[in-house]
């Protein structure tokens, strides 16, 4: 019989049961090196962190990036005309929540809900506008990540540009 271990990722504090942590988290997206062996997991959200004001602030603009993001591909994924870009846009709408949950947790807030936002019916359109929101967040999370002086801070926002630039390519 197959022995299976538990994970847990370090940036969103998920499981994940197998044999080997995932390439990539199936819930936030995050690299292989950020999983850890369930028993050694020390929850994030759970500790104190001093988080600077600027962080804060840092944090709460990546949440509504997010919950903007989320909501642009729950309604790309609900109007795109094909089935490939239904798909995309709903795999990118789960991660960009779970992004969300991350800096709500931190902030130690009730995630917002996601709302209606404009997107086409023409998946390339919807795909264009993706590229733009993602540089969007990669831009903004490098520079929130350089000016980060908590190691938490620092290390959620180094993540999240990893994870962002994958977007990128899955999309093309």
């Amino acid at each position: 019989m197959k022995e299976y271990k538990l994970y847990k990722c370090k940036i969103c504090g998920d499981p994940y049961l197998g044999d080997h942590p995932p390439i990539n988290c199936p819930y936030c997206g995050a690299k292989q090196h950020y999983f850890v062996d369930a028993k050694e997991y020390v929850s994030p959200f759970t500790q104190e962190h001093n988080f600077t004001q600027e962080e804060r602030g840092n944090f709460q603009a990546a949440l509504d990036i997010e919950i903007s993001n989320a909501s642009f591909y729950k309604n790309a994924a609900e109007t795109s005309e094909e089935d490939f870009h239904k798909w995309l846009f709903k795999a990118l709408m789960k991660v960009e929540s779970e992004h969300a949950s991350i800096f709500a947790k931190h902030l130690k807030i009730t995630k917002p809900d996601l709302y209606v936002a404009e997107a086409s019916t023409d998946g390339e359109e919807n795909v264009q506008e993706s590229h733009r929101r993602e540089g969007i967040a990669i831009e903004s999370y490098r520079k929130f990540s350089e000016t980060a002086t908590t190691p938490r801070a620092k290390q959620v926002f180094s993540a999240l540009v990893e994870i962002e630039e994958d977007h990128l390519s899955l999309e093309d």
